[in-house]
């Protein structure tokens, strides 16, 4: 006979569970990961409570207020969980065969011709485990490439910007009331947890003019203050600025009127080429004394990668060194807990978080 608390635990668990298969309906996690939740939701079976649960909660209002929003991946999903109910012998509410009845009606792609797609990426608090009912820190809207092999890699979703937003949700005192700048910014996802934190002032930055105009999409989905410039000159005083950084065009003067505390980077130690000027980019950002006349504390540079090739990385660090900027790799003594636990296709395990600072005198 179960006591009162393990009737307590289970049914946490379970609303767990089922938070867990929303979220990354709204990720638009691959449809093997929503059903595999699904059957985790319903311990072993997708259960009719959960059927009603898909329809109400993942295709309800929210969802069908969205403009954006891929007909063929609903499809997909709805085909799957109906498949799996019917192949275990269990019964298909009436509710799901309807919805797969009105999306089959629906074209096969997101509207517009850009080839994005919409995802909310949900980012639990640290201590979502103890509080399911306060468990969602911060939700960001993403306008993402839908097809990253194409070349529009600037426009999609990696591991390493979401790695360091949850580093930024995990340690928000190093980052608020600071002013911030990011290189290499793409979606702009580090930027929104940045401002998510009270960071000071958030400066984006992109080489490509079209993830520049998707960076901008994105801010307004989450209904930040922003303003675009395609140079340093503008002292706007806007909270988020967008603004086109080509590394191997920047000069020292372009920066006079930044004055970050703190420098990001994710994924752009990719391309050997391009080391060198990321590496002054870097160097000109952290000079402590360059900045105004009162000489300040030097900031700091927090780098998120996965190291695809060791022989770009090691000259990353040999340059890196050769300009007099330390490189440590913060990743095993710095607990970054998993906010994203519902992403099947998030795999934090290979990437690493370096802390970039001049080498002292």
């Amino acid at each position: 006979m179960e006591t009162e608390g393990s009737m307590d635990e289970s049914n946490s668990r379970r609303s767990k569970q089922l938070l867990y298969l929303k979220l990354a309906f709204l990720a638009m996690e691959p449809s093997n990961c929503i059903l595999s939740l699904a059957i985790e939701a319903g311990g072993g079976c997708i259960t009719p409570q959960v059927q009603n649960y898909i329809v109400k909660e993942c295709l309800g209002e929210t969802m069908k207020k969205t403009t954006v929003k891929d007909p063929a991946y609903i499809k997909g999903i709805l085909k799957k969980v109906i498949a799996f109910v019917v192949s275990s012998s269990d019964s298909v509410v009436d509710c799901l065969y309807e919805e797969l009845a009105h999306y089959l009606t629906i074209g096969g792609g997101p509207p517009g011709d850009n080839n994005r797609i919409y995802r909310e990426i949900s980012f639990l608090s640290p201590d979502y485990g103890k509080d399911c009912s306060n468990s969602v820190n911060l939700v960001a809207s993403l306008l993402c490439s839908s097809n990253m092999l194409e070349g529009d890699t600037g426009c999609s979703l990696w591991p390493s910007s979401l790695f360091l937003s949850e580093f930024i949700l995990s340690y928000p005192e190093i980052f608020a009331n600071k002013s911030c700048f990011e290189v290499g910014s793409g979606v702009g996802l580090v930027g929104i947890a940045l401002s998510h934190v009270g960071a000071s002032k958030v400066t984006l930055t992109d080489g490509d003019l079209s993830s520049l105009a998707n960076m901008k999409a994105n801010l307004e989905l989450n209904k930040l203050c922003f303003n675009v410039a395609s140079d340093f000159t503008d002292p706007s005083a806007q909270k988020v600025e967008c603004k086109h950084l080509a590394w191997e065009l920047a000069t020292k003067a372009e920066f006079q009127d930044q004055q970050p505390d703190v420098v990001l980077g994710a994924d752009v130690i990719y391309n050997p080429e391009c080391i060198l000027h990321l590496v002054r980019v870097f160097s000109i950002m952290l000079e402590g004394e360059y900045f105004g006349e009162v000489k300040r504390e030097a900031p700091v540079a927090y780098i998120a990668i996965v190291i695809r090739n060791v022989d770009t990385f090691n000259h990353f660090l040999t340059v890196a060194c050769e300009s007099r900027l330390s490189v440590v790799d913060i990743t095993s003594n710095t607990e970054v807990p998993n906010l994203l636990p519902y992403m099947c296709s998030y795999d934090r395990s290979n990437v690493h978080l370096l802390r970039v600072s001049p080498v002292s005198e």
